[in-house]
């Protein structure tokens, strides 16, 4: 089937990934390596990440829940000090490769796993960069935000969300995701999975799919 949507996530995406950023803050603490992606990854579904993400709890609630998980793996951790960490800097290839798809007529959309903290859809911290944010969810044909939807990846339905707002069948979708856990049931689903590890080669992997020059 002729790939008729491409659609993103947004974070590790269209900004550079928090993972640097949750690193930098574990060396500087003496942390150990990863430690933050292993509290997330712990209860995947029920802690306080994902239920932050679902906007279950607000950010005060998450500042406690988060550091009572980090303490029982072994380190006093506040979520209140993970927060700043979320948003990256923005790419602005990717957003060029965005627009060219749009230009290209394919239907573009985006599902971001976020929660309700910062400024705007992409958590920024700033104004200035809320309005950079603004101006790629305004190109988008249909946006899934997980802190509003009240589900987040890897669930299923949220990529058939994505598919019925669209009006495209899975398998006319391209889908890129920092993260192989969110690329996987899209994979399942049909979609073309591409697992953004750097900048240049998710745009070259959508290249060939596409057939556009990025």
């Amino acid at each position: 089937m002729a790939i008729e949507a491409v659609i993103w996530d947004f974070g590790g995406v269209f900004t550079t990934s928090p993972f640097e950023a949750f690193r930098r803050y574990e060396t500087e603490r003496g942390l150990p390596v990863d430690f933050i992606r292993t509290v997330n990854s712990t209860d995947p579904d029920t802690n306080a990440w994902a239920r932050f993400e679902r906007a279950e709890i607000d950010a005060a609630g998450f500042d406690t829940l988060f550091l009572e998980e980090a303490t029982r793996l072994g380190h006093a951790v506040r979520g209140a000090e993970v927060l700043p960490l979320l948003y990256g800097d923005l790419r602005p290839k990717v957003l060029d490769a965005l627009k060219t798809c749009k230009a290209a007529g394919f239907k573009v959309g985006c599902i971001t796993n976020n929660v309700p903290t910062g400024h705007g859809p992409g958590m920024a911290q700033s104004a200035d960069k809320a309005a950079a944010v603004g101006e790629i969810m305004s190109l988008f044909d249909a946006l899934i935000e997980s802190s509003k939807a009240g589900v987040r990846k890897p669930d299923p339905r949220i990529y058939q969300m994505m598919c019925e707002l669209l009006e495209v069948a899975p398998e006319a979708c391209v889908y890129l995701d920092d993260l192989g856990i969110n690329c996987k049931p899209a994979a399942a689903l049909g979609m073309t999975a591409i697992k953004v590890s750097t900048q240049d080669q998710a745009l070259a992997e959508l290249a060939v799919v596409t057939g556009l020059a990025f």
